[in-house]
């Protein structure tokens, strides 16, 4: 509604432009560099390449909805011979439960630091293959996955940084903290819930060492 000086008044129906409806083949497509790629934007690529398919084109995971890109005789592919219980001879075993990457359910957050999460997908991943990566593919996934989650780190990642850029942002770390002040010695009736669970269980070998002594 818009009011004009001599009082009279305008009315405007705004019609939202409806959103496109990508195909498959558009959703799936290998995303181009642009004029002067960084760390993550090779690492786009990559993930394209080696994780998009289980870990869906936005990082949503293997969701139903997802698999509609799929065609339709490999949208449920752990029914077949080829990713079910007993898969082919040069098949695999997918999970039914694939995580997403990207967004507020990602998995990322099991994870403290980007140095802990790149050794992972140097070690584990991709899931058919793992310990296939190279150092550099395994940096630029690390570097793609934390910019899509907005986790901000300046420069490119390596070892030398990785290890300060937290995934915990806005959440406890599980990092050991460095003590500043000397502990207090505990008293002795002062036993943590360890000691007590220790101190339990070195009791019960011992009645159970007693028991089997007399029965034999």
């Amino acid at each position: 509604m818009f009011l004009f000086q001599d009082g009279t008044a305008l009315s405007i129906q705004l019609q939202a432009t409806p959103t496109a409806t990508l195909s498959p083949f558009e959703r799936l497509a290998k995303p181009t560099l642009p004029a002067s790629p960084v760390q993550a934007d090779y690492g786009a690529q990559s993930y394209w390449l080696l994780c998009l398919p289980c870990h869906g084109d936005k990082g949503q995971g293997l969701t139903a909805e997802f698999r509609q890109t799929y065609p339709p005789e490999e949208q449920y592919c752990w029914e077949r011979g080829c990713h079910g219980e007993r898969p082919y001879e040069n098949g695999f075993r997918l999970p039914m439960n694939v995580p997403a990457v990207i967004g507020p359910n990602a998995a990322l957050t099991k994870f403290s630091t980007a140095a802990y999460l790149q050794a992972y997908l140097l070690a584990a991943m991709p899931y058919w293959n793992p310990g296939s990566l190279s150092e550099e593919e395994a940096w630029n996934i690390t570097a793609f996955l934390l910019r899509e989650n907005g986790i901000p780190f300046e420069g490119e990642l390596n070892t030398a940084n990785a290890a300060q850029v937290s995934l915990l942002i806005g959440q406890t770390s599980l990092l050991p903290t460095m003590q500043t002040e000397p502990r207090a010695s505990p008293s002795p009736s002062g036993y943590s819930i360890a000691g007590w669970l220790g101190l339990l269980l070195l009791v019960g070998m011992a009645a159970l060492l007693m028991r089997l002594r007399k029965i034999r």
